[in-house]
């Protein structure tokens, strides 16, 4: 008998989770509509909406009127009972975003990263969500969870990040404190950028509704993240996807298979910088200048584009005979380019693997990691938002 009051604290609970989740995907709702898609019974619907509402978990939205029947109030979870960071850390830039329970985007802010330091870095992260958060009067403490990401792999046995050869100083112990320090509220934790990126297009673009799904991130880095079944799969020890370790097949074998990292060598926007400067071509370069030049029908950067969507062709081959997905997305800062790569990645593949699976450009391009970082984030903000806000929690 001592554990019956308990029994029925988590089954009110579980009750108001279930509804809170049926409202969260399939819209507005009235008590009626909540029961019949739910099984409860009404007067368990409208007790539980009841202290959902007390808790500030739901709100009133509207009201629909049945046929001839009463009108009836629909309900929907309150976006604002919290609130999530997205933090998208690159060599180049920086990107961040605020948005509510309901994944909505209320603020963001993109902006150069010219810090030479893990601790200027730091600094710059911490300053730019300050001004997102203010921009939406949002204070620190209203945030619950924040992701940020990056290159390289978080280890949280050592507190520190591996593999990030692109930010110098990033792997340094404590780094990962110090900014949460920094940012004075919410919980954070640090994920791979490619990872990230992988769930924002399974999300919100085009790797929806796919079993196995793989994104190519080629950019200043070269990384894969690989979804199954709307799970992360990380490997081991979290480094599952970093292929810009493996050895390069292309230029000198002995150069490159010698080099930690020689595949992103081979496959970034640095190496296209490199082969157009190689060939001839002139002035301040860069990845997209290349790739102008090629739209605009530049022989060297013709043959620089079609060389490099070889190379990423490659990459997706041997991604595909390990993982056999049906889906692979390639984004990044190469992948904005896509109307000349994939043409070359989908040729290349013909001639080089039996296996096909679909490849297509990224549709969230450059914001994919950010959305990735706030879709991660919500998975976890949500449930803490509803223990912390109900008596007994799940």
């Amino acid at each position: 008998m001592d554990e019956l009051p308990w029994n029925r604290q988590r089954l009110r609970s579980n009750n108001e989770w279930l509804l809170l989740e049926q409202l969260r995907t399939a819209g507005p709702c009235s008590r009626a509509q909540l029961a019949r898609d739910t099984g409860l019974s009404k007067p368990t619907v409208s007790s539980a909406l009841a202290a959902l509402r007390q808790h500030g978990l739901v709100r009133e939205v509207g009201t629909v009127a049945p046929g001839r029947g009463r009108t009836a109030v629909l309900y929907e979870p309150d976006p604002t009972a919290g609130y999530v960071l997205g933090i998208d850390v690159g060599r180049a830039r920086l990107r961040i975003a605020v948005a509510d329970m309901s994944g909505k985007v209320l603020s963001r802010k993109d902006v150069a990263n010219r810090a030479r330091t893990a601790t200027s870095l730091a600094e710059v992260v911490a300053g730019a969500v300050n001004e997102t958060l203010a921009a939406v009067d949002v204070p620190p403490e209203r945030v619950v969870h924040a992701v940020l990401g990056s290159p390289g792999v978080f280890d949280p046995e050592d507190g520190r990040v591996h593999y990030a050869v692109n930010l110098p100083g990033w792997g340094r112990a404590g780094l990962l404190a110090e900014i949460r320090e920094r940012l004075g509220g919410p919980e954070l934790s640090m994920h791979n950028d490619a990872n990230l990126a992988a769930l924002g297009e399974y999300a919100f673009g085009a790797g929806r509704d796919s079993r196995l799904f793989v994104y190519v991130l080629v950019g200043t880095g070269l990384g894969v993240g690989i979804v199954s079944h709307g799970e992360l799969f990380t490997g081991a020890h979290g480094a599952a996807g970093e292929v810009g370790f493996l050895p390069a097949a292309f230029g000198d074998p002995a150069a490159g298979s010698s080099r930690r990292g020689a595949l992103e060598e081979a496959v970034s926007a640095d190496a296209v910088v490199r082969a157009a400067r190689e060939r001839g071509m002139s002035g301040r370069l860069t990845a997209k200048r290349v790739f102008d030049a090629a739209r605009a029908g530049d022989p060297i950067a013709v043959t620089v584009v079609r060389e490099e969507g070889e190379r990423i062709a490659l990459v997706v081959a041997a991604v595909t005979a390990v993982l056999d997905p049906d889906v692979i997305v390639v984004g990044g800062g190469l992948g904005g380019s896509a109307d000349l790569l994939l043409d070359q990645v989908r040729a290349a593949l013909q001639r080089t693997t039996p296996l096909r699976p679909a490849v297509s450009p990224s549709e969230l391009g450059d914001d994919a990691v950010l959305l990735g970082a706030i879709a991660t984030a919500l998975r976890v903000a949500r449930p803490q938002v509803f223990d912390r806000r109900t008596p007994t929690g799940r």
